[in-house]
């Protein structure tokens, strides 16, 4: 071949490999671009040396890192494994690994930068062995699912906790009454509002939301922490009080409920002020959540007939 078909073709060569190296240039933006708008992060794991290769940038982003900022490492990663997800996320990649497992899942969370975290769906799957047969390569993916745990933790205090306060709802105190009644000593307490009406008709509902939002603060700071406050809803709460309580007892238990009742309300158009009317009945061993509610709305109904603003402890005997 002479000198001049030889550069020729060497030439014809750098032209060849320079395509090849857009080509492939832009199939990776292209990939990056695709996996960027689904969310989720391209990774390969090269297991001799703990190198990760990240195929796209969502995996740093997401931890709330710059480009280059923090290391593609396995080591890294593991140090980012939330404490108290890290044993299971390991043994759920070491089972993939060691062939126990067809693939590597886990859904858990991560720890980026200012301790932020952040809920990650990682799968993957072993790529290239040796003559050997031990691994070589796994290549996965990341996505950040923060958003839908969020979503369902949401879900999930809407499904037990009063949209407007925040206490537990009723379905909530019902389940922790069973669970307090199996525990020992149980009391229900019913608290009525006394003239929370005139306040939504004189200074409006938006008002009257305020208030009761306000009282809830009000409760929980006054009574112990073991004691469970809910609303029912409308101006009714409930306590589930988890020890037995004597004349003397229920003046302390009840006496601040109704100082915080009683207390004047700055809301947005005026002054609000209302009360409370408390009737407090012990759990007896055959009672079921409504018929404990039952017995202690009875007993607030005495207070409220004899001219409200009071407490009561309906004694009870079995049978």
């Amino acid at each position: 071949m002479s000198e001049e078909a030889l550069r020729q073709q060497i030439l014809h060569l750098k032209k060849h490999n320079a395509r090849l190296k857009r080509l492939a240039h832009d199939a990776r933006r292209k990939l990056s671009a695709a996996l960027d708008g689904t969310g989720l992060c391209l990774w390969q794991l090269d297991i001799p040396s703990g190198k990760l290769v990240i195929f796209n940038r969502r995996w740093g982003a997401m931890l709330g890192f710059q480009p280059k900022e923090t290391q593609a490492r396995f080591d890294a990663w593991r140090e980012s494994l939330h404490p108290e997800d890290a044993d299971e996320v390991l043994r759920a990649f070491y089972d993939h690994i060691e062939g126990r497992a067809p693939w590597y899942e886990a859904l858990h969370r991560m720890i980026g930068k200012n301790g932020r975290i952040t809920w990650v769906l990682d799968r993957g799957r072993v790529c290239e062995w040796d003559e050997a047969g031990n691994p070589l390569r796994v290549i996965g993916t990341h996505i950040d699912m923060t958003k839908e745990k969020n979503y369902e933790a949401q879900l999930a205090l809407l499904a037990h906790h009063d949209p407007l306060t925040g206490l537990a709802n009723r379905h909530a105190l019902a389940t922790q009454f069973a669970n307090m009644k199996m525990a020992g000593a149980l009391c229900v307490a019913f608290i009525d509002l006394d003239n929370f009406k005139h306040v939504n008709d004189t200074l409006g509902h938006r008002s009257g939301d305020d208030v009761l939002i306000q009282l809830a603060h009000r409760f929980l700071a006054c009574l112990p922490p073991e004691v469970l406050v809910g609303r029912l809803g409308g101006d009714e709460f409930i306590l589930l009080i988890p020890f037995k309580l004597d004349q003397a007892a229920v003046a302390g238990l009840a006496e601040p409920v109704l100082a915080a009742a009683q207390q004047p309300f700055d809301v947005e158009n005026g002054n609000a002020r209302i009360g409370a009317s408390i009737g407090i009945v012990p759990v007896r061993e055959g009672d079921s959540f409504d018929d404990a509610l039952k017995h202690a709305d009875d007993a607030m109904y005495q207070i409220k007939r004899n001219g409200k603003q009071g407490f009561i402890l309906a004694e009870r005997v079995a049978g």
